[in-house]
């Protein structure tokens, strides 16, 4: 037998089991669109938790909304927390401290309720039954208890966990209206926690970048056929050494006879250009602001347009009206609660008149 026969057909046989090459006719074939990923209602997600509204633990209800969760939160943007404590000081300086409430006592009364949409007051008595002052409980623990009247602080000290409940009827309790109960308030900036999530976030994010000083952010592909193998090590040496301090220092490469393309830099995470970080502090920004109603010149921003945000006088009257005199008109509540006029407050002037 031909041994070049035999070959031949050896290699026929191997050929026959790969696979074969087919050939398309495009000629009939047509652009195809389709799309995925489909629309998530918002209301699916929460529809069990509403109807539980506040659960009954056995002894106090707790609040529909976490108040670990809320107050963390507060912390999360500048813009929150100074739009809450300029509210709660245009409050404390208009109030007319009283003998049974001091201002202290007040600006933690008018703290709690712009918070957490809850402030609560106790009617501290003397052995003859006399009311000696009125004294704000932090909101953050303070439960409400089955019967009305009936509150309970959970205090965390020194001495371990321990659960107070006050004598029947001693607090106020001061809440903003909320649409699925009738216990506890809920703040208004509910609305905006997503944007001062989203605020954090970004802020988090670059503070990250930038301390952990990885910088890099490109693809340094190099064809150039001149390029000598210790020169790529010592480019692959002084590109390590580019992270950490120093990270923003000049690198100089030179490579004889070399392309114009030879070495090529593609970017892949350019995060200053890709990330909109001014865009999205900008937008959660306002978002916070509109949901505390605060007009942005009131809040020390720098308007970025040449106009301006406009009078700053006429914007602080009209938020005086419109937004500072309701919250007055709220913790007045307490009056009605105490039988006495104990929280007043005096006019508002933004210049005084000479």
């Amino acid at each position: 037998m031909n041994p070049f026969s035999t070959a031949k057909s050896i290699v026929s046989n191997a050929l026959s089991f790969l696979p074969q090459t087919t050939q398309h006719d495009i000629s009939n074939k047509k652009s195809e669109a389709f799309s995925f990923g489909d629309a998530v209602p918002v209301l699916d997600g929460n529809d069990l938790a509403n109807y539980t509204e506040c659960w009954f633990n056995g002894k106090w209800y707790e609040p529909q909304v976490s108040l670990t969760g809320l107050s963390k939160s507060w912390k999360s943007t500048p813009y929150l927390s100074s739009g809450i404590i300029f509210k709660r000081n245009l409050l404390a300086n208009l109030f007319i401290p009283h003998p049974k409430v001091d201002r202290k006592a007040f600006e933690q009364i008018a703290l709690d309720f712009i918070w957490c949409g809850n402030t609560y007051v106790e009617d501290i008595k003397s052995r003859l039954k006399n009311t000696i002052e009125y004294k704000p409980t932090l909101a953050k623990y303070t439960r409400a208890g089955e019967h009305d009247g009936q509150y309970f602080y959970l205090n965390q000290s020194h001495h371990g966990y321990e659960e107070y409940e006050f004598p029947l009827d001693r607090i106020c309790h001061i809440r903003e209206t909320d649409i699925d109960q009738e216990i506890y308030g809920t703040p208004e900036y509910m609305s905006a926690l997503q944007s001062a999530w989203l605020n954090e976030s970004a802020t988090l994010f670059r503070r990250k970048y930038y301390n952990n000083g990885s910088h890099a952010g490109f693809i340094l592909y190099v064809n150039d056929p001149a390029a000598d193998p210790n020169d790529i090590s010592s480019l692959r040496t002084a590109l390590k050494e580019s992270k950490g301090p120093g990270n923003f220092r000049n690198l100089f490469y030179y490579s004889p006879n070399g392309k114009k393309d030879g070495i090529q830099v593609i970017p892949t995470s350019e995060i200053a250009a890709k990330d909109d970080f001014n865009s999205i502090k900008s937008i959660t920004r306002d978002d916070v602001l509109a949901s505390l109603r605060i007009p942005p010149q009131l809040m020390g921003i720098v308007p970025s347009n040449a106009g301006g945000f406009g009078d700053i006088k006429s914007a602080t009257e009209v938020f005086y009206h419109n937004e500072i005199t309701p919250l007055q008109s709220r913790l007045l509540q307490f009056n009605d609660w105490a039988g006495d006029e104990v929280i007043k407050f005096k006019e508002y002037d933004l210049i005084a008149s000479k």
